[in-house]
């Protein structure tokens, strides 16, 4: 095995993730390195000038305009002008997005089903098949405010795959939207709708067939995981044996010298084990290569790969077409920037049924139905302004109801019905090219401009920003962790900083760096850098079970870019954050929270 390289594209397979499709490459073309180095110093060249002609700022008064910003990006990623579909399409579906002020989302990780403009009024299409007379047109579905109602299914998972049960023609169509969506064949995966991501991690954890003896899960994770944590939990319960990959400090490169020998490890002796692998921190952005999938199925073990932050219309690529995993988990809201609450989809491979055991009448937790909206008995009844459903709402005895459902002058149980989830629509038009486009240039551009803010007065020009993870690298994924320091060089608190963040309509993640491995470091820097979980997580609602204070992390921020972010929303993002080289920041919005609040406290 070739060690990690030192970043851009890889010819030969780079178990660190720099090229996450090595089987593009051959392995006799790995003289290629210069090329690969190359294309990394041009795109960290043109992002360091973007920000011509300051590289660093000491206040935030002295940041340029958003425009001249924007002409200097523009000037250095000339083939952004390619990207420009999705800011029509941002424009014309999204208009929630460009309101003033509107809510710049960081904190969305999955796929959306519909857009803004269907939750508003109804689509064209639908409209012109409702007014048609025509028989053979073909009715599209337009459901309005919640879309559709989720129920709780009382069935175990086997017993789901297998059966599948009764299936409403919501149900039935969604699903096969969502299958060529994500571009997997029903010949090869069943789909089983889930309630989240925390469900789908327990039911597979609860219903795989490990072994008394010798069984163990194998995980690689930069952060806490809330559905992580479930899985293990269940897995200790049953006896199998917990092992993780670690992340060296300071850039959380893997550690893949360990990563392996405990892939390739008791190959022999190994009864059953479950590999948990995400393509892509959702967390730091950091990439995985897919040829651990394959030395994992190579050796024994099952495979679960983690697609929640996974980029757009990847599952496209050749690497998972040719690796087929066992299992997939993955997320779908209902708008992006305004309705989160959906559902998660487990997709589990058909010929790895007999991995599964068989729980009798027992019944698992999560597994969901999709049902037709109660909100939609008339086609002109008024609506109210918005509605957010509870993803756990129904119970089961609600889906009973007649599927025959009167909806703008259609039958809900006409065979012709289609879906129109014009969310996914509009990112297969715009495609996988042009989206990682977009991305790739703003996230970089991101992660340079909070590098570039140092506080002033201070001979070591400290950084007002600390990135973890990768920074400026053309195969990152399209989320960024960070901390903000004070001029003293203490970290303000992440979640005073989500919190003032929210105040200025930008919603950023907090989670908690776990895993990580010190190399040569002191001590001192050790404890600098990690702080105890057992309070701290706690305090976040990002795990319900106390940790011992053993356990060490990284409490950061996160913020993560969907393919609908633009220009603007990550220079917003630089701009808020720059007001905190401002030493007074802090206690001004304190008073001014005060003030706006009207409350009053003794001196």
């Amino acid at each position: 095995m070739h060690p990690p390289c030192s970043g851009g594209t890889c010819s030969q397979p780079c178990f660190n993730g720099c090229f996450p499709s090595p089987f593009l490459a051959s392995e006799a073309s790995h003289n290629n390195t210069n090329t690969s180095n190359s294309n990394k110093n041009d795109l960290t060249a043109a992002t360091t000038s973007s920000l011509y002609p300051n590289t660093q700022f000491t206040n935030h008064e002295s940041l340029p305009l958003l425009q001249d910003s924007y002409n200097g990006f523009i000037k250095a990623f000339p083939q952004f002008s390619t990207t420009f579909e999705i800011d029509r399409i941002r424009a014309q579906e999204y208009h929630h997005l460009n309101n003033n002020p509107s809510n710049i989302c960081f904190d969305y990780t999955g796929y959306g089903l519909f857009s803004h403009s269907q939750h508003q009024k109804p689509s064209s299409a639908a409209a012109a098949s409702t007014s048609s007379s025509s028989s053979s047109s073909t009715p599209y579905l337009n459901l309005e405010q919640s879309f559709f109602d989720v129920s709780i299914k009382s069935m175990n998972l086997k017993s789901q795959i297998l059966y599948r049960g009764q299936e409403s023609k919501l149900e039935s169509r969604i699903r096969e939207r969502i299958m060529t969506f994500m571009n997997v064949s029903e010949t090869d995966y069943a789909l089983v709708f889930i309630a989240n991501e925390v469900s789908a991690f327990k039911l597979i954890a609860d219903s795989f067939h490990f072994q008394s003896k010798g069984s163990e899960l194998l995980t690689v994770y930069d952060h806490n995981n809330e559905a992580l944590e479930i899985m293990i939990d269940s897995c200790k319960k049953q006896g199998v044996k917990i092992l993780s990959a670690e992340f060296t400090w300071p850039n959380l490169a893997m550690e893949w010298t360990k990563l392996k020998k405990m892939i390739k490890s008791k190959k022999e002796k190994r009864k059953s084990g479950l590999f948990v692998f995400p393509l892509y921190s959702k967390v730091t952005g950091s990439p995985y290569s897919y040829f651990w999938m394959s030395m994992a199925q190579e050796n024994g073990w099952h495979v679960l790969l983690d697609l929640c932050a996974l980029r757009p219309k990847e599952m496209d690529t050749l690497g998972l077409s040719m690796f087929k995993p066992d299992f997939m988990v993955c997320s779908f809201y209902k708008i992006f920037g305004e309705n989160p609450s959906g559902f998660g989809c487990l997709f589990v491979k058909k010929s790895s049924l007999s991995s599964l055991r068989d729980l009798g009448n027992a019944t698992s937790i999560g597994i969901i139905s999709l049902n037709p909206p109660n909100n939609t008995q008339k086609p002109n009844s008024e609506l109210p302004e918005s509605s957010t459903p509870n993803p756990r709402i129904n119970e089961e005895s609600s889906s009973s109801k007649s599927e025959i459902v009167e909806l703008q002058g259609m039958k809900m149980n006409d065979e012709r019905l289609e879906i129109e989830c014009r969310g996914l629509e509009h990112v297969d038009k715009v495609g996988l090219i042009v989206i990682s486009t977009s991305t790739r240039y703003l996230i970089n551009w991101l992660v340079n401009a909070l590098m570039s803010l140092q506080h002033p007065h201070d001979e070591n020009r400290f950084s007002l920003i600390r990135i973890y993870g990768p920074k400026i690298n053309c195969h990152r994924g399209f989320s960024v962790a960070f901390n903000i320091f004070d001029w003293k060089g203490e970290k303000i608190d992440p979640g005073l900083v989500q919190k003032l963040a929210d105040r200025n309509n930008i919603s950023l993640s907090r989670s908690c760096l776990r895993n990580i491995k010190f190399l040569d470091k002191s001590q001192e820097e050790r404890e600098w850098a990690l702080e105890s979980k057992a309070t701290e997580v706690e305090k976040m609602g990002l795990s319900k079970k106390k940790k011992s204070p053993g356990e060490n992390g990284i409490l950061v921020l996160s913020a993560t870019l969907s393919f609908l972010t633009n220009f603007e929303d990550v220079y917003r993002l630089w701009a808020f954050v720059s007001r905190f080289l401002d030493a007074d920041f802090v206690e001004k919005e304190r008073w001014r929270y005060i003030a706006l609040n009207q409350k009053t406290i003794e001196v």
